[in-house]
């Protein structure tokens, strides 16, 4: 079996056409660079532009190279971590002002696709969160239970009613979060870009910075072509860390995500496949995800690379539970497959980071990035226009490597391969 070569798979192949942006040459000056054209650094672009400040946009490969274009596209509010978890790792302070920003990231990324007309696939209908086992169904009931105190529409669905809202009988029940749902997470990313092109900001490709100085005014930032003088530097490099910035890897724990998406499900079967269009993952500890597209596609996805033999052992492993999870689409081609790498910090919190006077980062959304990024860009504007690091939910931490960082990520992948190559080769259940 041949798979279309697209390094964005199926993003790649249903996004509108990318934004035509030119690489960075000669000399000019900014208000703020910002370095990185995913969600964080394009919509910190749009709104610094749109509240009347000048900024640019050096981004070392296209917009959306990295996380942006490659993941699922599951625009989920809050952390993987409960409200609780939350509070506990960071304070009561920050936990619920970071529940709070994040509960509402959805909202504010459906606002934007609406006001600049942008087309997406955004489809705000909700999120499930799927129970594998007793202990996720158990732990999905603790959810719901944290969620539901703080006001948050959240409920949990019983086995039936789960069911009827998947088209699969695989799970014990779901957690139905109608804050969240789903985009085309290229072509969001395009249409932020086109958003903050619109709004006054200047982006550019093919500009990875290769140097970063710093004088008594203001900050020097090299490109192989030119160089940028910006009053301010907001770095927006998350798991794609370019040439200056490469050091940026150590402070993460390297974490892939593999998916591969089907030919158009047929019309008679499609009306029983995720018929209200939510996307879903469940609680296994090596996830599963679903989800479909405009065409009628499903994609599956779970934890890994498809590097070498990966390739062999995860393509076995999604036809196996595409057969499983949803026996009533038959056999079916799958006709994209390709990955992507997650940013991930150990306790599953991102990072808010002051580099120097004027300049700062918030890295790191663990596999959540389409809502924070988008609120994160939005508040890093607003730190940067005279704001303070109030303005951030986050305590600021230091730049820290993560010890055996390597090793992790060694285990990660070791461990999903065996996982995908024993899963769901007898019943679920």
């Amino acid at each position: 079996m041949t798979y279309e070569k697209i390094t964005h798979g199926l993003w790649s192949a249903t996004a509108p056409d990318r934004p035509k942006l030119d690489t960075f040459s000669g000399e000019k000056q900014t208000d703020v660079a910002i370095i990185g054209g995913g969600y964080t650094g394009l919509s910190a672009a749009l709104h610094l532009a749109r509240d009347g400040h000048s900024c640019v946009v050096l981004e070392a490969k296209d917009v959306g190279f990295g996380g942006a274009g490659r993941n699922v596209g599951l625009v989920n509010a809050g952390l993987w971590l409960m409200p609780q978890d939350v509070i506990s790792l960071v304070g009561e302070d920050y936990g619920q002002a970071l529940i709070r920003v994040l509960g509402a990231s959805p909202q504010l990324v459906y606002s934007l696709v609406k006001e600049y007309n942008m087309d997406c696939e955004a489809w705000p209908y909700g999120t499930l969160h799927c129970a594998d086992s007793r202990a996720g169904y158990k732990a999905l009931q603790e959810r719901e239970c944290q969620w539901q105190k703080i006001g948050a529409p959240v409920r949990l669905l019983e086995k039936d009613e789960a069911a009827d809202k998947l088209g699969s009988k695989a799970y014990r029940g779901a957690l139905l979060d109608e804050r969240a749902g789903t985009i085309q997470p290229l072509a969001y990313t395009f249409g932020l870009a086109n958003a903050a092109l619109k709004e006054g900001a200047e982006l550019y490709n093919n500009a990875p910075v290769i140097g970063l100085n710093k004088t008594a005014s203001e900050y020097t930032l090299t490109t192989p072509n030119g160089r940028l003088k910006a009053k301010k530097v907001i770095i927006a490099v998350m798991g794609y860390p370019e040439r200056a910035f490469g050091e940026h890897m150590n402070n993460l724990v390297p974490f892939n995500y593999f998916q591969f998406a089907t030919a158009p499900i047929p019309k008679s079967v499609l009306k029983t496949v995720l018929p209200g269009k939510n996307g879903i993952w469940d609680t296994n500890l090596i996830l599963s995800s679903f989800r479909l597209d405009k065409n009628g596609r499903l994609s599956v996805g779970s934890v890994g690379s498809l590097d070498g033999f990966a390739m062999d052992v995860n393509r076995a492993w999604a036809q196996r539970t595409l057969n499983k999870v949803f026996p009533q689409i038959g056999d079916i081609n799958l006709e994209y497959a390709w990955y992507g790498r997650i940013a991930m910090t150990t306790n599953h919190i991102p990072r808010f980071h002051v580099l120097d006077d004027h300049m700062a980062m918030v890295t790191c959304y663990n596999g959540r990035g389409i809502g924070p990024g988008t609120v994160f860009g939005k508040l890093l504007a607003k730190y940067m226009s005279g704001g303070s690091t109030a303005d951030i939910p986050l305590p600021v931490a230091p730049v820290k490597a993560v010890n055996l960082r390597a090793l992790r990520g060694l285990f990660y992948e070791a461990g999903s391969r065996l996982y995908h190559y024993a899963q769901r080769r007898t019943p679920i259940f």
